[in-house]
């Protein structure tokens, strides 16, 4: 049997290197893509297949798709898991903070998928799509994340019945708290918008919970891409996939309880529920 390939955007740390790492270790060729030369020397160091790529460059996804069918012919996987955490008020954060979200978490999911289709159809592949629970359970300041997630949710249900007829599946998953560097780029992403001019201001400490919160308790990364992978090699795969902490509970919670009380309390969670 040839070795089955992966390609895992996004790869530079947390989930896509723990994913790079279950990966090759099951067996498979590993396409690990980062945009960062020291990354891209780390990943070459630990035996994959590093690539450079910025998952919104439309020429150079082209040019790997290319270098792909020359190498391998096919692709067995497709994971598209770069991305990050816009956080903040949205009206702070505003149109280009909101369009630099959606092009990276939602329209380069699209483009991705896209230039690699010839070679996902060859091998009547897989299309994994890392969303979140924040698509399902919607908080203040994380707007923008929020909705690039439920769009996630919404492109990937359109992609599975368009891809059905080439024999290409389709998978989301939903990730709760999982340890990685997400925390940390979501708080740099939070910093950046709190001003002393805001009107948000005297709500600074509500917003960086908010940037923290992923980190809460969070499911060891390793442990989320071995429960990933074992999804992956089922005969039949989930079309929907919930790991780590939160991950049930919280669209548990988004579905049962009444929209105001739930307002109310992620209000009360996040420091909104006074007036100012």
């Amino acid at each position: 049997m040839p070795q089955p390939s992966v390609l895992i955007t996004g790869c530079s740390s947390g989930i896509g290197r723990a994913l790079a790492d279950a990966f090759k270790a099951a067996g498979y060729a590993v396409w690990a893509s980062a945009r960062q030369e020291v990354d891209l020397a780390a990943l070459s160091q630990a035996g994959f297949h590093a690539v450079q790529l910025d998952v919104n460059d439309g020429a150079a996804l082209q040019q790997l798709a290319t270098h792909l069918s020359e190498e391998i012919g096919g692709l067995d996987v497709l994971i598209n898991n770069a991305g990050y955490g816009a956080m903040g008020p949205l009206l702070d954060g505003g149109v280009e903070a909101m369009q630099r979200q959606f092009e990276t978490n939602v329209v380069a999911i699209v483009g991705v998928t896209r230039a690699f289709f010839p070679l996902l159809r060859r091998s009547r592949g897989l299309v994994v799509n890392i969303g979140s629970v924040s698509g399902v359970l919607v908080t203040p300041f994380a707007g923008a994340y929020c909705a690039s997630k439920t769009a996630v949710h919404a492109l990937s249900d359109a992609l599975r019945m368009e891809l059905a007829p080439f024999a290409i599946e389709v998978m989301e998953v939903q990730p709760g708290a999982i340890a990685s560097s997400f925390g940390a780029s979501a708080s740099q992403q939070a910093e950046a918008l709190i001003r002393e001019d805001s009107p948000w201001w005297p709500l600074r400490e509500g917003i960086r919970a908010r940037a923290r919160a992923s980190q809460d308790n969070p499911t060891p990364a390793r442990d989320f891409a071995a429960q990933l992978l074992a999804a992956v090699q089922r005969d039949k795969r989930p079309r929907l996939l919930r790991l780590g902490n939160g991950s049930r509970a919280l669209p548990l919670l988004a579905a049962l309880l009444p929209k105001a009380l739930l307002e109310h309390v992620l209000r009360k969670r996040f420091g909104l529920n006074r007036s100012l």
